[in-house]
């Protein structure tokens, strides 16, 4: 089977750019085919995201800060907060709904039909279904990000405050976040082959993922310190939103010489997860023992 999955890399590898938009416009007609279930899921997820709007506006009544000093004000963490939606709504999108059917494919033995497929195991697993309307955070993410912006120009009194380069950095950093927490979220799913098709390890993920919601300074000190520490460098999640929502909330005046290592470290943690992910799902196919055997 691997050898035939890679003649198949050899062969179909230009076209995998169209392989996905097919699978995107597949997607699309299939969720358009039950448009009142997509609209229900579209506006339940953005009354979730609003209701956490609300009640960060309620904490902000009695707070100045999330965390003491670390610069993280009402509209700072605003920006915090839609940058999360914007990553959060690609992973959901384009991989969660794939990825959470890897154990079904090990029981079921539909993996043995993803392997024998002419195209790369991983790919094929990873972006065979787009649930579209979990992108209906990433617009409201990009509205909050706007709006927050705004008002931070204003109290700064200048119209518009964020340097050009910002608009390159951003999206590059948001990108290497979804790449981190999809390396995180496949190298947990493949587990299932050697948990005799158990995803109880990528049910852990969202617990992982959680610390990514929330500014690394207030885990910095006392008892937060091992958190941060491991959760920054061993499992890099903090550096998912961190660094990207620093860009536009702080816009390229870091506040520690810190800052821009940590930038540069995300880019490196960036290229090891996605390697590391690739060995250990590639590990876990040599150990696959057919459903039918």
């Amino acid at each position: 089977m691997a050898d035939n999955n890679q003649i198949g890399q050899t062969k179909i590898g230009p076209n995998y750019l169209r392989v996905f938009l097919t699978f995107a416009r597949n997607s699309l007609v299939r969720d358009m085919m039950f448009r009142t279930n997509f609209l229900i899921e579209s506006v339940s997820s953005l009354a979730w995201s609003s209701m956490n709007v609300g009640l960060y506006l309620i904490i902000f009544q009695y707070a100045t800060s999330i965390g003491d000093a670390t610069g993280w004000g009402k509209y700072e963490f605003f920006v915090f907060m839609g940058t999360t939606w914007i990553i959060n709504a690609i992973v959901q999108a384009f991989f969660m709904p794939n990825i959470e059917e890897f154990s079904d494919l090990i029981r079921t033995g539909g993996l043995d039909f993803a392997m024998l497929k002419p195209i790369d195991t991983q790919f094929l697993i990873s972006l065979r279904k787009v649930s579209w309307s979990s992108l209906a955070n990433l617009l409201l993410g990009s509205v909050l990000i706007g709006f927050s912006i705004s008002q931070l120009a204003t109290r700064q009194g200048t119209p518009w405050s964020l340097p050009p380069s910002v608009f390159l950095l951003f999206p590059m950093y948001v990108l290497c976040g979804v790449a981190i927490l999809y390396s995180l979220m496949i190298c947990l799913a493949a587990t299932s082959v050697w948990l005799g098709r158990n995803q109880t390890l990528y049910d852990f993920w969202f617990y992982i993922t959680n610390f990514s919601r929330y500014p690394m300074e207030i885990y910095a000190r006392g008892w937060g310190i091992p958190l941060f520490v491991a959760f920054t460098f061993l499992i890099p999640v903090l550096v998912v939103v961190n660094v990207p929502a620093r860009l536009l909330a702080q816009p390229l005046a870091p506040k520690a010489n810190w800052e821009w290592p940590l930038a540069l470290f995300t880019l490196f943690a960036t290229v090891l997860s996605v390697l590391a992910s690739r060995w250990v799902f590639r590990k876990a196919l040599l150990s696959y023992r057919s459903a039918s055997s």
